[in-house]
């Protein structure tokens, strides 16, 4: 079986990371979108928030499952008999980082690192730029699923 992790924090899922994910649940068996747990990382969605948002906007996809993980991802990867980690590329600017994170990745496991273009309709997409705009009272509702728009307008209308 062909399994790949995708990790991110997914803090909220974006129309972006949505087509990664369907474009590498089409080529893996089985593709698991890891939830990031970064204690350095201020979210705005708890992980069971952002696990719950992504597998309803994945419901239709069969073959993914979603998780998340407090330890490293290539032991993650290892425990689940993952031998791929897919990794959306925006820009230049991601690959640099990405790049030096996949090399590690490989020396400490042998996990390879499949990077995938974005679709350039998102090529300027970020969790972290939805939330500004939207806490701007600007128009993201193109930018996300329906009910991950519905859920960003609510927590940012009760932190208001």
């Amino acid at each position: 079986m062909r399994r790949a992790v995708s990790p991110g924090s997914y803090d909220p899922v974006t129309n972006g990371h949505l087509d990664i994910i369907t474009r590498a649940a089409d080529v893996f068996d089985e593709l698991i979108i890891l939830v990031a747990v970064n204690k350095n990382k201020k979210t705005l969605f708890t992980v069971d928030e952002r696990v719950e948002m992504i597998r309803e906007v994945t419901a239709h996809l069969p073959n993914v499952r979603v998780d998340t993980s407090h330890v490293l991802l290539v032991d993650y990867c290892r425990a689940n008999d993952a031998k791929v980690i897919v990794k959306g590329q925006r820009a230049v600017s991601d690959f640099d980082y990405e790049l030096q994170m996949a090399q590690m990745n490989h020396q400490l496991s042998g996990v390879e690192t499949l990077f995938m273009p974005t679709n350039p309709l998102y090529s300027f997409l970020s969790s972290s730029l939805v939330k500004e705009v939207a806490s701007y009272h600007g128009d993201v509702a193109h930018l996300l699923p329906e009910p991950v728009h519905e859920r960003l307008m609510r927590r940012l209308a009760e932190r208001a």
